[in-house]
């Protein structure tokens, strides 16, 4: 077999390994980190059981196409790696298919957050996407 091809194949091994090393890391990463605040969709049933329970609530009001919300879930996602927020429950009202509760809550557009203190609503915001207010929101209801 001519030395370039030995090379190539050689190269191909490498980078196989490398790409396998790589994903096996992110899966195990993935399997060891704790959950934090997962996302849930927004049912009156889970937002009334919250409420109930004294929660510190998240109320995320979302639409997957706005260019805003999607940064505040970058934000939001970070904030929710961290303990202190462990216990918020976080409920996302899709924008464009929930509209009647979208209007029960008293939002005119998507990127708004609303936070509650158990069965108090004790803040909200409106496009923001700055993380440290986003956290100060938050906290107002821890």
């Amino acid at each position: 077999m001519p030395l370039a091809k030995i090379e190539a194949l050689a190269m191909l091994s490498r980078r196989f390994v490398v790409g396998f090393c790589a994903i096996a890391a992110a899966v195990a990463f993935a399997a060891i980190v704790p959950a934090f605040a997962d996302v849930t969709p927004f049912t009156a049933q889970a937002f009334q059981d919250a409420q109930n329970a004294d929660k510190p609530i998240l109320v995320e009001i979302h639409a997957s196409w706005c260019p805003t919300c999607k940064a505040q879930k970058a934000i939001l996602s970070d904030l929710f790696s961290k303990p202190k927020f462990k216990d918020m429950v976080v409920l996302r009202v899709d924008f464009d298919s929930q509209k009647d509760i979208v209007n029960e809550f008293g939002a005119r557009i998507q990127s708004t957050l609303i936070v509650y203190k158990g069965s108090k609503e004790v803040g909200r915001s409106v496009g923001d996407t700055d993380p440290d207010s986003i956290a100060a929101l938050l906290e107002k209801a821890l």
